[in-house]
């Protein structure tokens, strides 16, 4: 690309994207919960930014090109971070500085103590009495960087599922939407039936001119970390903490992201445009890797390496009869795909301006 295209661009990117209504396309960007394993779609989302600015100059930033960014439980913080206005309203954060947050403050948001049988039992009994976290360091952290920034404030929309329990009191929506593509898709189907002037009028469910995706935080290679037989002795206490980890959150979060991922690979797969979705999952996490709160040094720089050769990876695609993620034959690597994506998100960004100065 010449450099007069990219200082062209580069300019345009301090402007905020104009709506669908401009273009052909609805945007999605959607991360999905997991704790200290953000760090691993913090890294696939440092790698599409820098990928865009590779197309449209320094300035660009990931909130500039999508509609709708969803994030869940650490995809939330993921989500707040990437659309949080600065002074000139525009974004905070760059997605590069995303790892370095998790790294600096990663261990006081979950503070480790010392391994043994001891700690273990400790860990157990302060997890049957309350809390294991009690989320003071983190909530300051983010009172000190957004001050009185409001949901109506991000530089973008954005969708952050929670669990309302009784008179809007809210606990992590990774109880039912660990993976939040499908609410982020109902959302914008909702402000079609409603027939928001941002969007183009026409079908509600017409998913072909949707361009989603959607990254994982990993997940456990299941079938090494738990035994049916091994389950088939646990008590309650079990299944609740073991050897670490908490089997029962385990299971249901993970049931909870890859039926999402099912039903969306079904979905695109049934309307001829599978290349309009691309999901970026790692699926055989083992050891401290795949716990969510394990925040040290050692662990974090793991979750980072393994983000990296996600990137290496071909792309996957669950495959709607197994459930299992099996390489697609013919679309390179995750990271070719992220430059793909990155391509027509920046096309699309052109188009929408293109149109609305034309007026």
């Amino acid at each position: 690309m010449d450099s007069t295209g990219a200082n062209a661009a580069t300019a345009d990117t301090m402007v905020p994207q104009p709506p669908p209504s401009q273009g052909r396309l609805i945007t999605v960007l959607s991360i999905d919960g997991g704790g200290i394993r953000g760090l691993i779609p913090a890294t696939i989302i440092s790698c599409l930014e820098a990928k865009l600015q590779e197309l449209d100059g320094p300035d660009a930033r990931i909130a500039d090109y999508f509609d709708v960014i969803a994030g869940t439980s650490t995809g939330a913080l993921l989500t707040s971070m990437l659309t949080a206005p600065d002074d000139s309203k525009r974004p905070l954060f760059a997605a590069k500085d995303l790892t370095t947050f998790y790294l600096e403050n990663g261990p006081k948001i979950f503070p480790q103590r010392k391994a043994g049988w001891l700690t273990s039992a400790m860990n157990l009994v302060a997890t049957m009495r309350g809390p294991k976290y009690d989320g003071v360091f983190l909530h300051d952290k983010i009172k000190s960087l957004t001050h009185d920034v409001r949901i109506a404030d991000t530089v973008t929309n954005i969708v952050v599922p929670a669990f309302d329990v009784k008179e809007y009191h809210l606990v992590d929506g990774g109880v039912a939407a660990n993976n939040p593509t499908m609410i982020a898709m109902s959302m914008l189907t909702k402000e079609v039936l409603r027939r928001n002037p941002d969007f183009n009028p026409g079908k509600p469910t017409e998913y072909r001119n949707y361009l989603i995706i959607s990254v994982g935080t990993g997940s456990a290679k299941l079938a090494e970390k738990y035994t049916a037989p091994q389950c088939a002795k646990w008590g309650l206490i079990q299944w609740l903490y073991e050897g670490g980890f908490t089997p029962i959150i385990d299971i249901f979060s993970h049931a909870s992201a890859d039926m999402v991922d099912i039903h969306a690979a079904v979905l695109f797969e049934a309307l001829h445009c599978q290349k309009n979705y691309l999901r970026i999952q790692d699926d055989s996490l083992m050891g401290h890797t795949s716990s969510v709160d394990i925040a040290t040094k050692e662990n974090m720089e793991a979750l980072i390496g393994i983000g990296k050769e996600l990137l290496k990876k071909p792309v996957a695609r669950v495959n709607i009869d197994t459930g299992m993620y099996e390489p697609v034959t013919g679309e390179g690597t995750n990271e070719d795909a992220l430059a793909r994506f990155a391509k027509m998100l920046s096309e699309e960004r052109k188009l929408r301006n293109k149109n609305l100065n034309s007026y």
